[in-house]
């Protein structure tokens, strides 16, 4: 007789039902509160990036007030760990985060001819061939800045992921003509 009336009864259902279902909305939410914060670093990051680098093109601002300016405008998201900015310059398009050698493929062949862009008198093994900084007068200056943060809900250790988050953008932009641009190198043979 007790044991038909406790069948029966569903007074306490839905509490047990909400069990069931609070626990994966919460976690749904906080992984979207998590993924909302990235992409909210992301946009700030890439705005950032194309203000400091249209700032460089002009050519009144120097390398480190163009890092100063990066770092004032992502200090929300630096506070543990520094941006790194990277600036590269090349002269033309073609050359940006290639390898040297005439036909791309990375290998300085015998009877091969490669432009040494970055000037320093020696092929580069196949490596990013711009030159360090913001460079000269119609250049192209290839800016990268990473960002790296902790993240905005300790999720990541239940989850099994990295306690920081990693954001990239970079930018390729021409400086303006404020002078004659250097000339480009003539081939050199490979060794």
């Amino acid at each position: 007789m007790i044991g038909r009336k406790l069948r029966r009864d569903t007074r306490g259902a839905t509490i047990v039902e909400m069990g069931f279902v609070i626990l994966p909305l919460c976690l749904t939410l906080l992984v979207l509160f998590d993924f909302g914060y990235r992409m909210y670093a992301q946009a700030v990051l890439e705005g950032t990036l194309h203000r400091a680098a249209r700032l460089a093109t002009i050519g009144d601002k120097t390398p480190t007030q163009i890092d100063d300016f990066v770092k004032s405008q992502v200090k929300l998201f630096s506070k543990v760990y520094p941006p790194d900015i990277d600036k590269a310059s090349y002269f033309q398009f073609s050359g940006v985060a290639k390898s040297e050698d005439e036909n791309r493929n990375g290998v300085c062949e015998v009877g091969e001819t490669y432009i040494d862009e970055n000037k320093n008198g020696m092929w580069d093994n196949g490596s990013n061939s711009g030159n360090t900084g913001l460079g000269g007068s119609d250049d192209i200056v290839f800016y990268t800045v990473t960002l790296k943060f902790p993240r905005l809900v300790p999720l990541a250790r239940f989850m099994g992921w990295s306690s920081t988050e990693t954001v990239t953008a970079n930018t390729v932009l021409r400086n303006q003509p404020y002078g004659a641009q250097a000339q480009l190198p003539s081939p050199i043979p490979c060794p």
